[in-house]
């Protein structure tokens, strides 16, 4: 019963935002400090878990309702936390508090706007999409839904998906290609699924987007609006530089007609826990991809998957680093024979 609980810990980034919001200082960028020094330098001194839950632990885990209830709390806690953002932004001191408090906001949009959401986006019920298309809502990001879904896990390491990024390509080039790329393949497939009609599941995305900023922009100001609409870039660029990371340099085999099954090989994986718990497993995506209706919490090592040398925290700090990146990546798959295509 104690294991749902470790799913707390990710919730300590509401309070850092908390007190982002409601003071000034060091405090605007706690939640940065936490994410991108504290965790990296943490999963440096730990070595990572490989343990598998037995068969008898993922039957417990799988029928436990908290596991549930403990994703379920991040609409609230999203909802609130922009709020409190958006209230927050007049009172502050100095451009440097402002900018700590739209990177805190930003993190929450990439933490839980979005990466939540993509938890809860799997599930069959309408109700946990419904609070995935929310958490999307406060990230501006709500094509995910639709291109994730239905593009992505089908795409997956091939030249057909923008949310794989190919070898040798640096973070920067990644990012043109998947805004765009993501974009033009949520429209797609959703005009396709609407029979050719501009009447779509995508378009009421937009339309739905576009009424929260004219809100935002109605009751607290063009000022605020901007801040906002950086603070859901920030989110968005986050997870894209997670898109990045997770299948980077790694590509499926052609036979034929069609491109080989999804394996464990096709993403890079992380058994690092600090930065699995943050992100609800996430980083266990080697098992996401082969079996996406796994629920977070029973998610698996995979013998064949290759690892990454540190957790996601650190390789998004790599990352940002395209020669650096480059030298440590390309040893890792030197190291598990992996051979660019």
């Amino acid at each position: 019963m104690l294991r749902p609980l470790r799913y707390i810990t990710p919730y300590f980034l509401y309070v850092l935002a908390y007190l982002a919001f409601a003071k000034t200082g060091f405090y605007n960028w706690g939640p940065l400090f936490y994410l991108f020094f504290l965790i990296p330098l943490v999963e440096l001194l730990i070595k990572p878990d490989a343990e598998n839950l037995t068969e008898t632990q993922e039957a417990e885990a799988k029928a436990n309702p908290l596991f549930d209830f403990v994703l379920w709390l991040t609409v609230p806690l999203q909802i609130g936390a922009l709020y409190l953002f958006l209230t927050s932004l007049n009172s502050a001191d100095s451009i440097v508090d402002i900018a700590g408090r739209v990177v805190a906001m930003g993190l929450l949009c990439g933490t839980f706007g979005i990466n939540a959401a993509h938890e809860l986006g799997h599930r069959v019920n309408k109700f946990e999409q419904f609070l995935a298309k929310i958490l999307l809502l406060t990230s501006l990001y709500m094509h995910f839904f639709i291109e994730h879904n239905k593009g992505h896990h089908k795409h997956v390491a091939t030249p057909e998906d923008p949310s794989t990024a190919f070898y040798k390509q640096h973070l920067y080039a990644f990012w043109i290609q998947t805004f765009i790329g993501t974009q033009k393949k949520a429209w797609q497939i959703a005009t396709s699924e609407a029979k050719g009609s501009i009447f779509n599941e995508m378009a009421l995305f937009q339309l739905i987007q576009f009424a929260l900023v004219g809100l935002i922009y109605y009751f607290f100001g063009g000022f605020v609006t901007v801040c906002f609409l950086v603070a859901a870039f920030i989110g968005a660029a986050l997870l894209e530089t997670v898109n990045y990371i997770e299948h980077y340099g790694l590509q499926r085999g052609f036979a034929k007609t069609t491109y080989e099954r999804v394996k464990p090989a096709h993403s890079w994986n992380s058994n690092h826990l600090m930065g699995r718990l943050t992100l609800f497993e996430l980083s266990r995506h080697s098992d996401h991809h082969y079996l996406a209706s796994r629920k977070y919490q029973i998610l698996r090592h995979m013998e064949d998957a290759p690892q990454m040398p540190t957790g996601y925290p650190g390789m998004i700090l790599l990352a940002l680093f395209p020669p650096i990146w480059f030298k440590v990546m390309h040893h890792q798959m030197d190291r598990f024979g992996i051979t660019p295509q």
